[in-house]
């Protein structure tokens, strides 16, 4: 086990596919352990049907030893303000942990108030002034699949590819290179060695 984390926000109905590339990519380096949070420790249920056991509860977590947050879309986001969510959004961003929300989970991002004075997207604007009361912070709107600024990462479900680019850059996961030949991959669908004669590979 390494020292640093990257947790994962689990809930029923949860859109797995969302974040699963990054999560691919945060595993596959060695250099994080991939935690599951949930708001407690009984099994959820995703958006596909697969049911996964959260390893520790979201108050178990702990800036000190987290590398980064992702928050993955769901119709949970679109129910409300989640207090507890929001403190600890709060918590982890003022120790410059970073933090990915894709999706509905933007939603989140803006009711916490994080989308002040950073270059932010979501699923669309109108979807952030519609679905967030009080949301006043249309200037640092981009018309962006994914965007990072300040140490939040924000994405469009649409952007689950440009969602993990980010993740893949913020952690220095593959040189620019290689970077850019799995961006090729899963994005464009260009096979790195019909170019190079080499895939993709984490830099330790």
């Amino acid at each position: 086990m390494t020292n640093r984390k990257a947790y994962l926000v689990v809930f029923d109905g949860m859109a797995d596919w969302e974040p699963a590339h990054a999560l691919c990519e945060i595993n596959r380096s060695r250099k994080f352990d991939v935690i599951t949070a949930g708001s407690s420790k009984r099994p959820i249920v995703t958006m596909a049907g697969l049911k996964v056991a959260p390893s520790i509860t979201i108050r178990e977590m702990k800036p000190r030893d987290a590398e980064i947050v992702i928050l993955p879309g769901g119709e949970m986001w679109e129910k409300g303000q989640h207090q507890s969510i929001t403190e600890l959004l709060h918590d982890f961003h003022a120790e410059k942990v970073l933090i990915g929300a894709i999706c509905a989970a933007t939603l989140q991002i803006a009711r916490a108030g994080l989308t002040r004075e950073i270059r932010h997207t979501s699923n669309s604007r109108d979807y952030l002034k519609t679905m967030v009361a009080g949301y006043a912070d249309e200037q640092w709107y981009v018309d962006e699949l994914a965007v990072t600024d300040a140490k939040i990462i924000t994405a469009s479900g649409l952007g689950s590819i440009e969602f993990a680019r980010e993740v893949i850059r913020e952690l220095k996961l593959h040189s620019k290179e290689d970077e850019q030949l799995w961006y090729d991959m899963f994005k464009h669908g260009v096979y790195p060695t019909a170019r190079t004669g080499k895939r993709p590979e984490n830099r330790e």
